[in-house]
């Protein structure tokens, strides 16, 4: 499996990094409800994070067709991003930037109940989910950004791999 961004990045403050790190330890349904969560509370600020570097456009097979899919199927999909797994959704998700990767889950989020899979009625988020929840909730509107932006581009499938720097490699670049 290759992640669409495995590497971490180094743009999160020490705190905004603290609370990713919570993030990654959840279990996959677990991130999924966590990030419906933050949207529900915070999906009006959070969305699109940076409006004019998101591109509507670019997201529209994973917007369009999806909402055409039955709960099961449209959930399968967001597992399979989640996990970073080999398939047509997670690849299409993973060649998007990070914005338009926001982009894609507020419009799921904003979808869930009626175009999209909802909660489950009796669903009791767990302590972790609630801990990091809190956690997001108490940063600073652009580390909320910075985490959200950091869990989207960690997902997703793409088989492209970060050029290794002149320090690791020992080489200056050429042409």
């Amino acid at each position: 499996m290759v992640s669409a961004n495995s590497a971490q990045s180094n743009v999160l403050s020490d705190e905004a990094k603290q609370v990713y790190q919570a993030y990654t330890q959840l279990g996959t349904d677990e991130k999924l409800a966590l990030l419906y969560y933050v949207y529900e509370k915070m999906g009006d600020s959070v969305t699109p994070a940076a409006p004019n570097a998101a591109q509507p456009e670019l997201v529209d097979t994973l917007a369009s067709g999806y909402f055409e899919l039955d709960d099961d199927a449209q959930l399968v999909i967001m597992r399979e991003i989640v996990e970073g797994k080999d398939s047509e959704s997670s690849r299409a998700y993973g060649g998007l930037t990070a914005n338009n990767q926001l982009l894609v889950w507020y419009i799921w989020a904003d979808a869930m109940g009626d175009r999209v899979v909802d909660m489950p009625e009796d669903y009791e988020p767990s302590k972790a989910i609630n801990q990091a929840l809190k956690q997001i909730e108490n940063l600073e509107f652009e580390s909320q950004i910075s985490v959200l932006r950091e869990a989207a581009s960690n997902m997703g499938y793409s088989e492209v791999q970060e050029i290794p720097s002149q320090a690791e490699t020992g080489k200056t670049p050429s042409l």
